[in-house]
C-alpha cells in the first residue's frame, strides 16, 4: 500500500510517502512559513522523489490535531481534497501520538506536548508496550501545566516529553520530577510524516471523507465569545467545520 502522509498541525511541516512500512521520501522544514503556500509544492516534490504519482496513492494520512486552528485546516482540506477527488482512503492521525511515535526502545511515559498559551499545553500520554507499539494511557487534552504535572505526578514514573515547545516548561518539569524527566533530542522533538504514515496505516479508514473533521479539543476565543451573545444555538459551530 502506498501512503502519502502530512503533517501541518505546528510550524513545522513534513511530508512523507511510504510504501506499506518503507519509506521512499520524506520532507520536514522548521520554518516559518505558510503552509497554504508550501505544502502542495512539498507533496509534488516526494512525489518526484517516490517516483510515483498520486493516483498511485492508496491511502492519505494527516494528522488531525490537536495544533494551530490554521495549519490543522489546511492539512485536513488538503488530505480530504486529494482522497475524495482521487476516490482515495483517508485516515487521520493524532498529532500528538505521531510526535510520541518518534520515542522508541524504552518504557518511559511519553508526553508530547504543544503550547497552547496562557499556560496551558495540548498533551497525551503515552506509552511502548511489551511488543514495542505505541498505547494511549491519557487521552489527548488541552489542559493546565499545573494540571499536566499534578497526573503525572500521580503516575510516578519516568517520563519523556517531547515537543519543541518543551523548552518553555523544561524548568517547571525539571523542579517537579527531578530525575525522573527526560527531554528528547532536537530531531525527536520534530514531527515526522514517516511516523505518522506508520501510525495510519494501522488505522482504519475514515467512512465517510466529507464528515472528517480536525481535532482542535477547544474553541477559538471568537467561537467563545459568539457563544457567549448566541446562547440560544447551543453548540453550532461559529464557522462551519472543513
Amino acid at each position: 500500500m502506498n501512503i502519502l502522509a502530512m503533517d501541518t498541525s505546528n510550524r513545522a511541516l513534513s511530508v512523507a510517502v511510504l510504501s506499506d512500512d518503507r519509506i521512499l521520501a520524506e520532507k520536514t522544514t522548521d520554518v516559518n512559513k505558510n503552509h497554504s503556500t508550501t505544502l502542495l509544492p512539498a507533496i509534488d516534490q516526494i512525489l518526484k522523489d517516490s517516483h510515483l504519482t498520486s493516483d498511485q496513492i492508496d491511502r492519505f494520512v494527516v494528522a488531525q490535531g490537536p495544533g494551530s486552528y490554521t495549519g490543522l485546516r489546511i492539512g485536513v482540506t488538503t488530505a480530504k481534497t486529494f482522497a475524495f477527488t482521487l476516490h482515495k482512503e483517508l485516515v487521520g492521525v493524532s498529532s500528538l501520538a505521531s510526535l510520541a511515535g518518534n520515542i522508541r526502545h524504552t518504557n518511559a511515559l511519553l508526553v508530547p506536548l504543544f503550547d497552547a498559551r496562557r499556560d496551558n499545553v495540548f498533551t497525551g500520554v503515552y506509552q511502548r508496550d511489551d511488543h514495542g507499539q505505541l498505547t494511549n494511557v491519557v487521552s489527548d487534552k488541552h489542559v493546565p501545566v499545573a494540571a499536566l504535572i499534578a497526573q503525572l505526578k500521580m503516575l510516578n514514573e519516568d517520563i519523556i516529553f517531547i515537543g519543541t515547545d518543551v523548552a518553555h516548561f523544561a524548568e517547571r518539569f525539571r523542579a517537579a520530577f527531578g530525575q525522573q524527566a527526560h527531554f528528547a533530542d532536537d530531531e525527536a522533538n520534530l514531527p515526522h510524516a514517516s511516523e505518522l504514515g506508520l501510525l495510519g496505516a494501522q488505522k482504519e479508514a475514515v467512512k465517510d471523507i466529507h464528515a472528517f473533521i480536525p481535532h482542535y479539543l477547544r474553541r477559538t476565543q471568537a467561537e467563545n465569545d459568539w457563544l457567549k451573545t448566541h446562547s440560544d444555538k447551543g453548540h453550532q459551530p461559529y464557522v462551519e467545520e472543513v
